[in-house]
């Protein structure tokens, strides 16, 4: 990587990461990631803090692992706290909300955990960020022994000792056998309302000059942008369980360091990881 790390950003980074970093350095060629700053621009700004994301798909099929599960996600950056958009939460079953508080304990906010509506697709917030804006977006109803009503949950999020270091995350989740699976075509009206409504809230957020993260289930292995904007960039190129980011307005940067699969053993999904580093410019 062309930007030297400092002995600074290196233990915030956490001492794996310098490999990670500079394995990495190619990846972000290829995502065309800006290179830093130097100067009094970046004086002006913040280190770099580390950001780890997750994508977790919980699934039905062997409930008895979901515990463990949920234990693997909150440890697959050990030593950080992650971001988490979950899927398929309280879906026909129960027990994995006070799973997600105790596991992840006081130093976490879970958003939508218990929302009435889009409990299905929460999203897990780690101190020291803060949420300072949330919303849901209602997507289609449900389908009798098809699919429960699809929701878009977002939140805009603040380092709490940085004001101005913030971002958007949003996290959802498809219908599935759309354009997998049965590939049913009496599906795809709904799958693709939910795309519409996927790209307006991210450039909801993007018009407004923010960074924006957006985690999911996509349930489409084709799947590549939410926005169809070259410049939204893509953490995983296979599978359905997708890590997308779009920039802001340059304010706030955001590299892609390294990326993890985390087995959870309760169905088809494994959790995904993308660890990121941040800094307000």
């Amino acid at each position: 990587m062309a930007d030297r790390i400092s002995r600074r950003q290196a233990l915030m980074l956490g001492g794996g990461a310098l490999a990670a970093l500079g394995s990495a350095a190619g990846a972000q060629t290829a995502s065309a990631a800006r290179p830093v700053e130097r100067g009094a621009a970046a004086q002006a700004g913040t280190g770099w803090f580390r950001l780890p994301v997750v994508t977790a798909n919980i699934g039905r099929k062997h409930l008895g692992a979901r515990e463990a599960a949920i234990t693997a996600v909150r440890g697959g950056d050990p030593g950080h706290r992650p971001f988490v958009g979950w899927q398929e939460i309280s879906e026909g079953d129960s027990g994995e909300p006070p799973m997600i508080t105790r596991h992840f304990g006081s130093k976490y906010r879970t958003a939508f955990l218990h929302d009435p509506k889009s409990f299905r697709v929460p999203i897990s917030v780690p101190d020291p960020w803060k949420i300072v804006n949330s919303k849901r977006t209602f997507v289609h109803g449900g389908i009798a022994h098809v699919t429960p009503p699809r929701y878009i949950n977002e939140v805009v999020v603040e380092h709490s000792a940085h004001p101005g270091l913030k971002f958007a995350l949003i996290n959802s989740h498809y219908i599935a056998n759309a354009y997998n699976g049965t590939k049913n075509p009496n599906l795809q009206d709904e799958w693709q309302l939910h795309k519409k409504l996927h790209r307006e809230r991210v450039m909801a957020h993007h018009n407004q000059g923010h960074l924006v993260i957006w985690t999911a289930d996509t349930n489409n292995p084709g799947y590549v942008r939410a926005t169809g904007q070259d410049s939204e960039h893509r953490a995983f190129f296979k599978g359905i369980d997708r890590i997308n980011w779009l920039p802001g307005d340059g304010k706030v940067r955001l590299d892609l360091v390294n990326t993890k699969v985390i087995p959870m053993n309760v169905d088809g999904h494994d959790a995904r990881l993308a660890v990121f580093r941040i800094r307000l410019a």
